[in-house]
């Protein structure tokens, strides 16, 4: 298999390259829109790309002739896309299209990662049947990311997660929800956290094996994948208090109307896992086992 990854420095990117490099028959192409931050004791090539340019990625592509591709860089923050349309049609659905052209042309297996927020959480958990609806700018650029993707004739996988989370990678200063709870209450800083929204937290390690998954088997359609577990925002950030042994006092409860989230982010997610479990061999591992697992991890960094 001869892999190119997308959005290698990012979070799971990093983590992903490391998994894939660790299997034997894999060679990896790794791009990011900044310097290479993977380790050189792993085996990989990597590009520094500029989507807004995608000439050199498509040439670099023709160059390395990937088997499969996992295209998991995005704009992944709401209020950037918000606040700037133009660059979250370009990196979010754009580039999809033109990865989507050279997979058709090339016959190269492509993975895409989406996300819970292209639904409005009226009516979760969802089944990848149940109907988008997004309730933001982010969310509706992977429901036309998806759309782009059907349309293309490509063969491809599109995995929809929901609030990743897992150990950072080394000298990131990057922060997903537990981290960030886990170190505010250590150093007992009060921190004020949603209440009534809900969600199916992914670990990272999960998604990744997924990514794995996805590609080595080359599925076909659209997957959920997340963690089988149902918590309020709230609920996950006790359940980080309670596992370190922090002060839960210093939770604040709010509501996502006094932060002005009521109407751009979905109320309650979550994801129907039977068709990934089924067809991908998918395992989410529980949250109470992912947290003594990032324990072992952040004590060994």
């Amino acid at each position: 298999m001869r892999v190119l990854i997308t959005g290698s420095n990012g979070f799971l990117g990093q983590k992903l390259v490391k998994r894939l490099a660790a299997e034997s028959g894999y060679s990896l192409l790794c791009t990011s829109g900044s310097a290479d931050r993977i380790s050189q004791d792993t085996p990989h090539d990597f590009l520094q790309v500029d989507f807004s340019d995608p000439k050199p990625l498509l040439e670099a592509i023709a160059s390395f002739r990937p088997t499969h591709i996992i295209h998991t860089a995005a704009i992944s923050s709401v209020d950037v896309c918000e606040k700037d349309p133009r660059q979250c049609q370009t990196v979010n659905v754009d580039i999809v299209r033109e990865l989507a052209a050279v997979a058709h042309k090339q016959d190269i297996h492509l993975t895409f990662l989406s996300t819970d927020f292209v639904f409005d959480g009226q009516n979760g958990p969802y089944t990848e049947t149940d109907t988008t609806s997004a309730c933001n700018a982010y969310g509706q650029s992977k429901v036309d990311a998806e759309k782009v993707l059907h349309d293309s004739g490509c063969r491809h996988a599109i995995l929809r997660t929901i609030l990743v989370y897992g150990t950072p990678n080394k000298g990131s200063t990057a922060r997903n929800l537990v981290i960030w709870a886990k170190e505010a209450l250590s150093k007992q800083e009060a921190i004020r956290v949603v209440s009534d929204q809900w969600r199916m937290p992914t670990w990272v390690e999960d998604l990744v094996e997924a990514c794995h998954l996805a590609a080595k088997k080359q599925a076909n359609g659209i997957y959920h994948i997340s963690g089988d577990e149902m918590f309020s925002v709230e609920e996950i950030v006790r359940e980080v208090a309670d596992y370190w042994k922090l002060d839960p006092s210093l939770i604040t409860p709010i509501t996502a109307q006094e932060i002005g989230q009521d109407k751009n982010r979905p109320r309650k997610t979550g994801f129907i896992l039977d068709k990934a479990k089924r067809e991908l061999g998918y395992t989410p591992t529980l949250f109470r086992t992912s947290l003594e697992r990032i324990e072992e991890e952040l004590n060994s960094i």
